[in-house]
């Protein structure tokens, strides 16, 4: 297994829980975090997890806007839109947990 240097900020290599989930590689990137590949250990579905860091949301006055798409997300349910299961932070990170779609 390699290690990461100090300099490195991917510290959710293969088998870092959060919550429920085991989370895997690193699907896509985005300005505030990462979507990362996840297994839920209770059920073996996987999921994408959407990886935001709190600091940088809040440097660009974001937050507003996350609650926001965190609030709608939890009302909408159609076929064509991704389906949000469940939402978990620590203190620096906010966990999205995503309908993964292939």
């Amino acid at each position: 297994k390699k290690r990461r240097g100090k300099g490195e900020n991917d510290s959710y290599a293969m088998g870092k829980l959060v919550g429920k989930y085991q989370i895997g590689k690193t699907l896509g990137e985005g300005t505030f975090g990462k979507v990362k590949l996840a297994v839920n250990t209770e059920t073996g579905e996987s999921v994408a997890i959407k990886v935001l860091d709190k600091e940088t949301i809040q440097k660009q006055s974001m937050g507003a806007q996350i609650k926001r798409e965190i609030s709608i997300m939890k009302l909408v349910n159609h076929k064509a839109i991704v389906t949000l299961t469940e939402v978990l932070a620590s203190k620096t990170k906010i966990f999205i947990v995503l309908e993964l779609v292939t």
